[in-house]
């Protein structure tokens, strides 16, 4: 029988450690609890994050190994380079973030579930109101063809879903995203779950132990709220 820590909504009370996460599935830790900021943040800093379908407890994840981008080697093909000169797209930065969420888990509509869920949209929308989440649009004209969100905790960004509207769309906005963390200094991007769409693009597997290592050291860097909505990344970098 599998024994799970519960953790208890509105309560302040620490996560257990990642080491003590299960095996199979990989990497679930807890259940329970609630998705406050404070507590997402909390997640975040300790290299957990939540992902369960609507209608389950909130489930708890730090799997071993952790899926990564070193923001600053990220894959990008000649053919999509000449693809994204092309295009004529452009990029802004936390312009639409409701959109992009919404997108996301519209991508995801066909799918066996869905883990986000309007609780799910809510607390991100909550973080991003707060400035540590944030969004990466791709637009083609006024049309948004992609996106990508996540949290910000110190100097790790956390990615969290990306989607596209037409083809390349969420493949224009990770490419956009990581110029912009290695222009900032953030120089990893935390990917969670390793697919072979991300490894084809760069991602690579880390030891838990070595991720959380980096989790601390880089999630404790002082960063003065910045203007991430008036930053200009290019996916042509």
């Amino acid at each position: 029988m599998i024994v799970l820590p519960r953790l208890h909504a509105g309560i302040d009370e620490s996560f257990p450690h990642p080491r003590h996460a299960l095996h199979e599935p990989n990497g679930l830790l807890a259940f329970g609890g609630d998705l406050s900021a404070e507590r997402l943040l909390d997640a975040y800093r300790h290299g957990i994050f939540p992902w369960f379908n609507e209608g389950e407890p909130i489930l708890w994840w730090s799997p071993d190994p952790r899926c990564v981008f070193r923001t600053d080697a990220l894959h990008v093909s000649r053919r999509t380079r000449r693809s994204l000169a092309s295009c004529g797209w452009t990029v802004t930065v936390d312009h639409a973030f409701d959109r992009v969420i919404h997108g996301c888990a519209g991508a995801r509509a066909n799918e066996r579930g869905t883990w986000i869920s309007p609780d799910m949209m809510q607390a991100y929308q909550t973080l991003h109101d707060r400035g540590d989440a944030h969004s990466v649009e791709i637009w083609d004209d006024v049309h948004l063809v992609g996106g990508i969100y996540g949290v910000a905790v110190g100097k790790l960004f956390c990615g969290e879903s990306m989607f596209s509207a037409v083809s390349g769309g969420s493949k224009a906005a990770l490419i956009a995203l990581c110029a912009l963390l290695a222009e900032r200094g953030y120089p990893l991007l935390d990917a969670q779950v390793t697919n072979p769409h991300l490894v084809s693009m760069g991602a690579i597997d880390m030891p838990r132990e070595a991720f959380l290592a980096r989790v601390e050291a880089l999630s404790a860097i002082d960063v003065p709220s910045g203007a991430w909505r008036d930053a200009k990344p290019s996916f042509l970098t």
